[in-house]
């Protein structure tokens, strides 16, 4: 798409649609869906609503937001394009800006009336973390840690959230939860990080990868999920098994310990099992949480 042609409908909705990344839609719907749940034991209409809107909007501003601000150095990833993302034309940046916008809009405006003061602050933190982990002035996917911390608060604050917002009670067996559910984020982002190396430097762009480079960014991947493991073993019962969820993630990281800046580009071949990694270890959550259910009924 040129600068010199209109914009049309059916290019628009498909540059939205990659920009929004639907392999990645289930990675935060599902833990608003599952907290919810767990908790209230119904299906109601805020629990469609909320896995509707961590489903799609949430994504398409995330990740779209995301598109826009870092198009330069995107232009020089060879990766973008598919279900990496988008490299959004120019004249899709206000597009995609307004579309976020509108389509998280009613879910929101939704979930404010359905919702307590605790809730609105749990929903307020979550979305300025999707808007200013791309956007500046704060950009803080270019603060190296933050930008790890911040993607993770991506994928656990809609679980937090759901907790806050159906009532949940406050423990610290579900505080280790979330904390092994954080550092599995911090894990995912910082060896995701590192297959952009080349083109994030070439771009002036800053990174947990860039800062600390390819290889000692591996290393700190390996040691959060084995730290996320770790945690779950202090869960009740059957929460240890959730450990063995952590053992997918170490093996598909760990043939990249050896990586170099100048090899980096070598981790997306890891990066693409992770993608279907999550499809997996969200089965085998689902079925322990399942057993949970039974056991707490």
């Amino acid at each position: 798409m040129s600068d010199g042609q209109a914009l049309r409908p059916g290019t628009v909705i498909r540059q939205l649609f990659i920009a929004s990344r639907p392999v990645s839609w289930i990675n935060t719907a599902y833990p608003f869906a599952a907290a919810y749940l767990m908790t209230t034991r119904e299906i109601d209409v805020t629990l469609v609503v909320g896995t509707l809107f961590f489903l799609v909007p949430y994504n398409l501003a995330m990740y779209g937001i995301n598109d826009v601000f870092d198009y330069e150095s995107d232009l020089r990833n060879p990766r973008k394009g598919g279900t990496h993302g988008a490299v959004l034309d120019r004249r899709m940046h206000a597009v995609t800006l307004w579309a976020a916008v509108l389509a998280c809009l009613p879910f929101v405006i939704f979930l404010v009336l359905v919702g307590d003061p605790w809730s609105w602050l749990v929903l307020g933190v979550s979305l300025f973390f999707v808007v200013f982990y791309s956007a500046p002035p704060l950009r803080l996917k270019e603060v190296p840690f933050a930008d790890s911390v911040t993607s993770s608060i991506h994928f656990f604050s809609p679980a937090v959230y759901a907790l806050v917002l159906a009532g949940a009670t406050s423990s610290w067996q579900l505080t280790a939860v979330i904390v092994a559910f954080a550092l599995w984020g911090v894990a995912s982002h910082a060896f995701g990080a590192v297959q952009d190396v080349v083109a994030d430097r070439e771009a002036g762009i800053s990174s947990i990868a860039t800062a600390r480079g390819a290889r000692w960014t591996v290393w700190f991947s390996l040691v959060c999920y084995l730290a996320a493991g770790v945690v779950m073993l202090v869960t009740p019962w059957p929460g240890p098994l959730a450990a063995l969820v952590a053992v997918p993630y170490l093996a598909t990281v760990w043939p990249f310990r050896r990586i170099t800046d100048a090899t980096a580009e070598r981790a997306t071949a890891g990066w693409r099992r992770f993608l279907w990694l999550n499809q997996i270890a969200g089965f085998a959550v689902t079925v322990l949480l399942i057993w949970v259910w039974l056991l707490t009924d």
